[in-house]
């Protein structure tokens, strides 16, 4: 079973479901602002795929931060960001076993294929 997370609204998550629902994939989607995302999922990731990967800083929630929250980001930083401003995560993430996927581009699609 694939979980893919990410925000309701987003194009490339609609995409994403709407490409594991095409593909016969079976997913359950969890919403990361709705669905009370925890610290030790979003630690977990960073363990997994690091940080700097999960961190989305092209986002308008990125840019809308103040200078301060955006200066000298590290691993414990970023963590803390991320509980606290859930769109500040890369979408979609999704979660197949031990495996951690973040975005939704053919190398992430050929994995999810297995």
């Amino acid at each position: 079973m694939i979980t893919i997370y990410g925000l309701k609204n987003c194009d490339t998550c609609r995409k994403a479901r709407k490409w594991l629902d095409s593909e016969g994939l079976e997913h359950h989607f969890k919403d990361v602002r709705a669905d009370d995302l925890d610290s030790k999922t979003i630690a977990r990731w960073i363990t997994v795929v690091g940080w700097e990967i999960l961190l989305n800083r092209r986002g308008t929630t990125w840019r809308n931060l103040s200078d301060e929250d955006k200066h000298a980001v590290d691993e414990g930083k970023a963590l803390a960001l991320m509980a606290e401003h859930p769109a500040l995560i890369k979408r979609p993430v999704f979660e197949v076993n031990e495996t951690v996927l973040v975005g939704f581009k053919d190398d992430v699609q050929d994995a999810l294929k297995g």
